[in-house]
């Protein structure tokens, strides 16, 4: 038996990295997957995450389908680049915004009453280390993801003895194809080794990684876990910078 059997969920965001692995590990364990990317994919609808008109008739497509939803995985989002708070627009950060909040934000807003109605489920959605502190990402992403988290805390306290749970996979530096001309570059100039380094891990992520952790969050496994922002990152933000000499030793 899988941990998902028989249970519906949406997967935004689902063309690649991420959304493509959480996608292809919920139907290992059981699921129907209604997978959905802006870009177009095998076995993926072409769905604009910010789009309200686009994630209403998303989740009206699921319920004729398929009966119902149990779990949403608002995974669908853009970084917008590196670029600081004077080198951006206001239509940048819209957009970001767009996408990156509003998205799950819609999500939540049309998916969840159906899940009340079936008797619960789970929100899960994909913000970001950036969200938690500064330095992980540019202006506009990492505002979006601290709103991300926000966002879950308060869904999950509105929908109060809905026994629909709202939570945060907030992921580190990982593969994909956001990352992926950083991870190119590295690559290109002999500096691969250096990927993940300030993590004391010490290496980057894989997108396997981040979709099991979204595996835990939809599955009944996780059935007391609700308003939490959980950091998938290799350790990186579980302390301030600092020099591995200020503890006077280089190994354990």
């Amino acid at each position: 038996m899988g941990l998902l059997d028989n249970k519906v969920a949406i997967v935004t965001g689902a063309a690649s990295g991420i959304g493509k692995a959480a996608a292809e590990l919920f139907r290992r364990e059981g699921a129907i997957v209604v997978a959905t990317d802006a870009m177009e994919a095998d076995g993926v609808s072409i769905v604009d995450a910010g789009s309200e008109s686009e994630v209403e008739a998303l989740v009206e497509r699921a319920l004729a389908e398929h009966g119902g939803i149990d779990i949403v995985f608002a995974n669908a989002g853009i970084s917008g680049g590196m670029a600081g708070i004077f080198e951006q627009s206001a239509d940048d950060w819209q957009e970001i915004l767009r996408v990156n909040l509003i998205g799950p934000f819609l999500a939540i807003k049309y998916a969840a009453p159906h899940m009340k109605a079936r008797g619960g489920g789970s929100i899960v959605c994909t913000a970001s280390v950036a969200g938690l502190r500064a330095g992980a990402g540019g202006a506009a992403y990492s505002a979006s993801k601290a709103g991300l988290i926000s966002l879950v805390k308060v869904a999950a306290t509105q929908l109060a003895g809905a026994n629909v749970r709202v939570n945060a996979i907030c992921p580190g530096l990982i593969e994909t194809g956001m990352t992926a001309p950083m991870y190119e570059w590295a690559r290109s100039t002999g500096r691969e080794s250096k990927i993940g380094r300030l993590n004391p891990m010490k290496r980057g992520g894989q997108p396997d990684e981040i979709a099991a952790v979204a595996l835990f969050l939809a599955s009944d496994a996780a059935s007391y876990v609700n308003g939490q922002a959980i950091a998938v990152d290799g350790g990186l933000s579980a302390s301030h910078p600092f020099s591995i000499q200020d503890y006077g030793r280089t190994s354990a």
